[in-house]
């Protein structure tokens, strides 16, 4: 079923410890070591982090020709929505229930050692996308990312995966209420580029994934155009230098 708002049933902050739930804080005071052997001023510094503190985002992707379509996830997103309640300095133009993304979630502790990754990418393409694919052909998408280093430990690894949009089932989820009402969304990659530039898809590793998948594909947003399509000297200017796997 659609879904049309979040209600708070329970406010469980008060009298809650910081080291239970799903995320954990951390509340530390610190300073800084110098190479003199000096010690700087204490300061206090908060970290938000989970049991497993690293996460798997997959761009899912069909390429028919010059035509690419990626394959995006569209569901709640609870802390987004949840805004609305706070006096913000900068008020939101919009209240967003529905976020539009890669598919994402965060490692277990089972995805240890070499195929881990790609492992958890092909899981979560499953879950969230309703998209079958073989470990195998998931391929990392360049160096894994802190998204917000001053306020969590978390590490996102990306990659990309060639598949048939056709081949997608419904979308299962994880069982989670998180995950209710998750549907599939298609776009062009064009289209999925230009709404996450005007906000339209407002969720930033997407727009990381969606430009190093670009560059991985020889394809220019800025001219709508593939690498190839260019003359020579463009086409030796603009050729990206590719992406190292890591």
């Amino acid at each position: 079923m659609d879904v049309t708002g979040i209600e708070i049933v329970e406010d469980r902050t008060a009298g809650s410890l910081a080291d239970e739930g799903f995320l954990r804080i951390r509340r530390y005071l610190l300073r800084h070591v110098h190479a003199d052997g000096s010690r700087g001023a204490p300061y206090a510094c908060d970290v938000m982090s989970r049991r497993d503190v690293g996460a798997v985002a997959v761009v899912l992707y069909e390429r028919e020709g010059r035509r690419v379509r990626v394959v995006l996830k569209e569901g709640v997103r609870p802390p987004v929505w949840l805004r609305r309640t706070k006096d913000l300095v900068q008020p939101d133009a919009a209240e967003r229930l529905l976020i539009t993304e890669i598919a994402a979630g965060v490692l277990e502790s089972g995805d240890r050692g070499a195929g881990a990754i790609e492992r958890r990418a092909a899981a979560e393409a499953r879950e969230e996308c309703g998209t079958a694919l073989d470990p195998q052909a998931v391929r990392l998408l360049g160096a894994a990312s802190f998204p917000s280093p001053g306020v969590t430990d978390e590490k996102v690894f990306f990659a990309s995966a060639e598949v048939r949009v056709a081949d997608a089932a419904p979308v299962a989820g994880d069982g989670s209420g998180m995950e209710e009402g998750t549907r599939r969304v298609v776009l062009d990659l064009r289209e999925a580029i230009a709404r996450r530039r005007d906000g339209r898809i407002p969720d930033m590793k997407t727009e990381l994934a969606l430009l190093r998948l670009a560059d991985r594909l020889g394809y220019l947003p800025q001219l709508d155009a593939f690498v190839d399509e260019l003359p020579g000297e463009l086409r030796a200017r603009f050729a990206p230098p590719g992406l190292e796997e890591a």
